[in-house]
């Protein structure tokens, strides 16, 4: 070594080593104003901001709430963003009040911490102590999970018990009703001046009016919805049908699927049903009500609703030119159609071009853009991105390659879309409808 070389050590003070901070984030949520320690949501997440902040071994990654909703994951928005930052490696520990906190159901808590255990992510559950990464965590998860499912649905089916008794005892619960309010006894008492739009409703309708043209006359009227919404030929129809307006109660119409989703299911015969007579004031009488009945069903049998999936291979691709909603399938006495939606609930006045276009004619335009002798979904799919209709008759297909093509179609002549059979149909059904009437 030369007299001119010098020998650099270099040497790692402690005191400089960068130590590797605990990314770390805070999962909270509220239901039915159940916590006994943190009162409220925002307490929550200032508390875990707080906690979180304040340790030196730890870096902040945020808090994330979701509230009044149930322990499932799959609808809980901000949980599901947790995950996804885990999923891309941003986060290493999770701190949680509790498991019921964290979900209900003990087979989604276990898949939930055992994916996020492959992922390197450790659950930090307070009230429980527990680290779900630690070699004893998984198994005292599963038991204490297990009791909090079981603890849920005690109380489920408690509830079930208490509000079936009511049932059979005539005792109304909750309700939102136009025409009533509920007195302190939970008896329906009426709301004079919302009364009388439900008898011009049931007058209306007896007079020869449509649903949609009820609907419409109520909006021109400027009278909103009990809720302060829009009205629509289905709320009317929800009205119409409903026997509380000449002072009947059918309870258990719905019900909860069960304690972890929380679904609502229509009762069709799952559940025994308690039909209370003269339960309250009526607003409408017994004689107008089931005519009104009658009358619903004979245009039902005219229209029957054929129960579908509702998704079909255009479903939401069609959009209107005119509004810019997409259009809907319908099913009509005698042939199937795609209608704006805006058109099929609030009329043509609300949106003034827009023309139902027949399913046949939508799918042959489909092949002929396509050049396909029969339609094939899949190529569908592949190939078109949305079908435009600027104008009646008239459609624009958008391809997925950005290019367009537009066609125009005719409408089917009348000799094509009545045939001796629809026509036969049609007669006989006029026939026993204006016999039925010149009876009463």
């Amino acid at each position: 070594m030369g007299e001119n070389e010098r020998i650099v050590k270099r040497v790692q003070f402690p005191d400089a080593q960068k130590v590797k901070l605990l990314r770390t984030a805070a999962y909270a949520r509220v239901s039915s104003g159940k916590d006994a320690m943190l009162h409220s949501l925002s307490a929550q997440v200032s508390y875990y901001n707080d906690l979180i902040q304040s340790n030196p071994e730890w870096l902040f990654c945020g808090v994330y709430a979701d509230e009044a909703l149930t322990g499932t994951k799959d609808n809980r928005e901000n949980f599901q963003r947790l995950l996804a930052e885990c999923r891309a490696g941003a986060v290493d520990l999770i701190i949680t009040k509790s498991i019921s906190r964290f979900a209900r159901n003990t087979v989604t808590l276990l898949e939930t911490v055992r994916e996020l255990k492959g992922l390197g992510v450790d659950v930090y559950f307070e009230e429980q102590n527990i680290h779900s990464i630690s070699p004893d965590g998984e198994l005292m998860l599963t038991i204490l999970a297990s009791y909090a499912q079981e603890e849920s649905l005690s109380a489920s089916e408690n509830q079930k018990w208490r509000i079936r008794k009511d049932f059979e005892q005539g005792r109304l619960g909750s309700i939102t009703i136009l025409g009533y309010k509920r007195n302190k006894n939970g008896v329906l008492e009426i709301v004079p001046e919302e009364a009388e739009i439900v008898r011009m409703i049931f007058s209306d309708y007896l007079n020869g009016m449509g649903k949609l043209a009820i609907a419409n006359k109520l909006h021109e009227l400027g009278i909103p919805t009990k809720g302060g919404g829009l009205w629509s030929a289905w709320s009317i129809r929800r009205i119409l049908r409903n026997e509380k307006y000449c002072g009947d109660i059918l309870f258990q119409k719905t019900f909860r699927e069960n304690h972890i989703t929380k679904r609502t299911i229509k009762n069709v015969g799952q559940l025994p049903q308690y039909y209370a007579e003269e339960a309250h004031e009526p607003i409408i009488d017994k004689e107008t009500f089931l005519q009104v009945q009658e009358l619903l069903k004979e245009k039902q049998c005219y229209a029957p609703s054929v129960p579908t999936t509702g998704v079909y291979p255009l479903t939401s691709l069609i959009m209107c030119g005119c509004c810019g909603k997409f259009y809907r399938r319908k099913v009509q006495p005698y042939r199937v159609i795609w209608i704006c939606s805006t058109y099929n609930s609030r009329g043509k006045k609300y949106c003034p071009t827009s023309k139902q276009i027949p399913e046949d004619i939508l799918y042959d335009k489909c092949c002929e853009v396509l050049e396909l002798d029969e339609f094939d979904n899949e190529v569908f799919q592949s190939e078109i991105k949305q079908i435009f209709v600027p104008q009646p008759n008239v459609l624009t297909f958008v391809f997925h390659d950005g290019h367009e093509q537009t066609v125009r179609w005719q409408d089917h002549s009348r000799s094509e879309s009545w045939t001796a059979e629809k026509r036969a149909e049609a007669a006989e059904h006029s026939r026993k409808r204006g016999k039925k009437w010149q009876n009463k």
